[in-house]
């Protein structure tokens, strides 16, 4: 099989009302998508997203004519370009849909197939007051949901530990809930200066205190020491190396038990070959592989399919934070919406590949 020619579709839908992220300070008034199409000899099509791709044309030609089942390469080819450029890792989503397709078999049960359903918590985006997380506490619960994560914003712990504490109160211990601090998630132009150590380890001892179940990214990544001591000190589980992108780095982590969860991001950080392989390293040290999701619906079915694959859990990163943030704002590209069962569940599509359908008419409707 060989690959005869790559299509990229820049996509861009208007949000109203705009969507408020806790981690940007420009209210998020579209959502852009980008689909990554891979066509090959035998007529199977590759699809997946998740990533911007620009500047990928610059180096298409170095795909076409090779071989889509040859992954390992592939997935070395996509790397010596990250330097250079931009991380391409769609383009190895779309290339697990045609192995998956070319198969006959979803790609979790090709990556082990540990599991066919993982529970989700709700991921939540926005900055809210007390009273509102409350409220939206309670209707994730009613959704389904079993777990819900807060973004806190650390350079203002009142407002955010109001929030976790207003939350906690309304669902009581019918539900887990994680906190965020996006303290390594930079957007571009960002140069706030991080909390320091002190800061972090004082909010940390108050999350303890409303039974949080994870602290994600209290600290950069640079401060490997100190998050091994936060772990230490206060007794509470820390997540995070979502956008690390190497794989010495990761390992690196491991090696130095930096993390109780660990939560690289396929289609924005290591690919969901590597992902694979940090996820199966952080399971044998009875560490946990829960990778960030933030993205499209393709994106959040090719992290899930590694992490079922793999056996990853307890939680999957689910986007949802109504009415700003939808399963239907999200997926508009898509003929179906990635949801959630009553139950809180996400299961892995029985379709060969990825197992998703484009809407045609949507992407050509809102084709940039």
């Amino acid at each position: 099989m060989k690959i005869t020619a790559i299509r990229t579709r820049k996509l861009r839908q208007e949000l109203d009302p705009p969507f408020f992220a806790a981690w940007d300070p420009v209210p998020r008034r579209h959502f852009d998508a980008t689909i990554v199409e891979v066509h090959t000899d035998e007529g199977i099509v590759g699809i997946g997203s998740g990533d911007t791709m620009d500047g990928f044309a610059a180096y298409e030609d170095l795909f076409i004519g090779t071989d889509p089942l040859n992954i390992i390469e592939q997935v070395r080819r996509i790397e010596t370009i990250n330097f250079h450029a931009g991380r391409f890792w769609p383009l190895e989503v779309a290339l697990w849909d045609i192995i998956g397709k070319a198969a006959n078999m979803p790609v979790a049960q090709l990556f082990g197939g540990a599991e066919r359903k993982i529970l989700a918590y709700a991921s939540t985006g926005e900055l809210r007051t007390p009273e509102q997380r409350a409220e939206s506490a309670l209707a994730i619960r009613e959704a389904g949901f079993r777990a819900m994560k807060i973004r806190v914003n650390p350079h203002d712990s009142r407002a955010g530990l109001a929030a976790v504490r207003a939350a906690r109160e309304a669902v009581g211990d019918t539900m887990e809930i994680m906190v965020d601090l996006n303290q390594s998630w930079r957007m571009a132009g960002d140069t706030q200066v991080p909390a320091d150590y002190v800061t972090a380890r004082r909010l940390i001892e108050q999350f303890r205190d409303l039974d949080v179940y994870w602290v994600e990214e209290p600290l950069p990544y640079v401060d490997r020491d100190g998050l091994r001591r936060l772990r230490a000190e206060t007794g509470m589980r820390i997540s995070g190396g979502e956008m690390i992108s190497s794989l010495p780095e990761v390992i690196d982590y491991l090696e130095h038990d930096v993390l109780d969860i660990y939560q690289m991001d396929v289609v924005l950080a290591v690919g969901m070959h590597r992902a694979r392989t940090l996820g199966e390293l952080a399971i044998a040290k009875n560490r946990r592989f829960t990778p960030h999701s933030w993205t499209n619906g393709i994106g959040v079915l090719a992290n899930l399919h590694v992490s079922a694959g793999i056996g990853g859990g307890p939680y999957f990163e689910f986007p949802y934070d109504p009415p700003g943030w939808t399963p239907e704002r999200r997926d508009f590209m898509l003929t179906r919406p990635v949801e959630v069962d009553t139950e809180g569940y996400l299961h892995v599509p029985d379709a060969p590949g990825i197992g998703f359908e484009l809407d045609e008419e949507a992407c050509r409707r809102w084709a940039l």
